[in-house]
């Protein structure tokens, strides 16, 4: 945690390197930068570990963690184990959640920045000219700079929702009790996800989407299979629905429905933290949803000036944060050129069951004539057999040289699975390099071995491999029967 003496530190008038924004792009930053021999000063309003340790991917995975907790003991008595009824201490859930968060945070703490050479201050950082930010009334001149803000939870226009004690991915952890009917608007990854543990904890959950479809990102089959996973959880899923006005304790639909509840989320997506920056002053340009415009290198139209994390309009995770974080402060610092990862980012939606991606989408792969898929249901896989979940699939995007390229797995530990296949979209592999490499029996990474097996028979029952196998096996038939004629002369 912050302490005060980090809050009333001197700093130098000069540094080599600025960063502004203390979450994971910035820490990775500016560790970077201070590993490289730089002056290193990292300003933070706030507390330094950014969204995913305080309000993100830390609280969120503890209490999905609860949240699975009772679910595998409402659905023990699938395999013969019968539990008695299952009962949830909210506030015990959340100190589960705010425990989780404790032990994680000192990793990420002025302590932990200052050993590693950082001089780390707080307070609101603005840039008044192209080489300057002000932070506390006092100018600080930099010779390059990364700026790492963020984004913050998007609050709709919705008529009565400013007079409505509404919860974000921000406020959500602060909550004492659980609610018994928590409205959730937006079926994107952040909403799905808090419908679905607060379900299983024993919430009403009523999950309201505008698109067609829940996680509109993802192809139409991932989406249908959580659907019916959230629809067994107890949500309420209503797709192409829009709230468009909101009271104290109900909410009215664009179709005229009153959807009933005692506390709201709203997730439907994040906005860049840029506003107050003073970018104008600092010559560095956003695009018109207020992202920072970076090219391939993270470089801003201030060529003193690097940018990395969620206000570049990148995909949203704190994995890219930290990726881009590095490489921009490398560039920066070294004069290199390095250029972002253009293979696809990974996505993990994490849902039960999870929903991992890499590479080339799914659904574009569709509309690419020289794509294909291949897919592997789960009900062939061995290991989601023994444990009832055979919902799920493995999909692999391939391109004419049975490359894959892409990657689609939806299933338990799915953002683990999908680890292999970032290295086979990133690498360049073949179906048959998959194929050949031993995995462990049984485990769910079966399902893209087992699917890359199947392209590889494929590829060997093809008409010209067929006969090209079917003449080396009726040579070796004939050399076999030489060699064994010959043998039985000598006998």
């Amino acid at each position: 945690m912050t302490t005060g003496n980090f809050r009333e530190q001197e700093w130098p008038a000069n540094v080599d390197l600025v960063v502004v924004g203390g979450g994971t792009a910035g820490i990775v930053a500016a560790k970077t930068a201070a590993g490289l021999g730089t002056s290193v000063v990292l300003i933070e309003r706030e507390r330094t570990g950014g969204d995913c340790l305080w309000t993100g991917c830390v609280p969120s995975k503890a209490l999905i963690a609860a949240a699975s907790a009772a679910a595998a003991t409402r659905s023990a008595h699938r395999f013969g184990v019968d539990v008695g009824p299952t009962r949830v201490d909210f506030p015990r859930v959340m100190a589960h959640v705010h425990g989780s968060i404790d032990r994680i945070a000192p990793i990420d703490s002025p302590e932990a920045l200052t050993a590693a050479g950082v001089t780390v201050v707080y307070g609101d950082a603005v840039f008044t000219a192209p080489n300057t930010v002000t932070v506390c009334s006092r100018p600080l001149h930099f010779a390059l700079a990364v700026i790492t803000t963020g984004a913050r939870p998007t609050v709709p226009s919705i008529t009565g929702l400013a007079s409505v004690d509404y919860l974000t991915s921000d406020t959500l952890w602060d909550l004492a009790s659980l609610p018994e009917r928590l409205l959730v608007i937006g079926a994107g990854n952040i909403g799905c996800e808090m419908a679905q543990a607060f379900a299983r904890l024993g919430s009403e959950v009523p999950l309201v989407g505008r698109a067609s479809t829940i996680l509109p990102k993802e192809d139409a089959s991932a989406s249908a299979v959580l659907s019916n996973a959230l629809r067994e959880d107890g949500v309420k899923v209503s797709t192409s629905t829009t709230v468009v006005e909101i009271d104290a304790r109900s909410a009215l639909t664009d179709s005229g429905r009153r959807i009933q509840f005692d506390q709201v989320l709203v997730a439907t997506g994040r906005t860049p933290r840029t506003d107050s920056l003073g970018l104008d002053a600092a010559g560095v340009a956003v695009d018109e949803r207020g992202y920072v415009v970076v090219n391939d290198r993270l470089a801003t139209s201030n060529p003193r000036i690097w940018a990395a994390g969620d206000l570049t309009g990148h995909p949203q995770f704190t994995h890219t944060a930290g990726m881009h974080g590095s490489l921009a402060s490398s560039n920066a610092v070294l004069g290199l050129r390095r250029s972002i990862d253009k293979t696809g980012t990974p996505r993990v939606t994490f849902t039960d069951p999870e929903i991992a991606s890499a590479g080339i989408d799914v659904r574009a792969a569709r509309r690419i004539p020289s794509l294909r898929v291949q897919t592997m249901r789960h009900d062939e896989v061995d290991r989601a057999v023994t444990e009832g979940r055979t919902d799920g699939f493995t999909t692999l995007v391939l391109d004419g040289k049975h490359r894959i390229v892409g990657a689609n797995v939806v299933g338990p530990r799915a953002g683990e699975t999908i680890g292999e296949l970032v290295l086979a979209v990133k690498h360049g592999l073949r179906t048959r390099d998959l194929a050949g490499a031993t995995h462990p029996y049984p485990t769910y990474n079966d399902g893209p071995w087992n699917a890359a097996i199947a392209d590889v028979r494929a590829q060997l029952h093809s008409p010209v491999a067929a006969r090209a196998i079917g003449t080396v096996a009726k040579l070796r038939r004939r050399w076999v029967r030489r060699q064994n004629a010959r043998q039985d002369r000598a006998r």
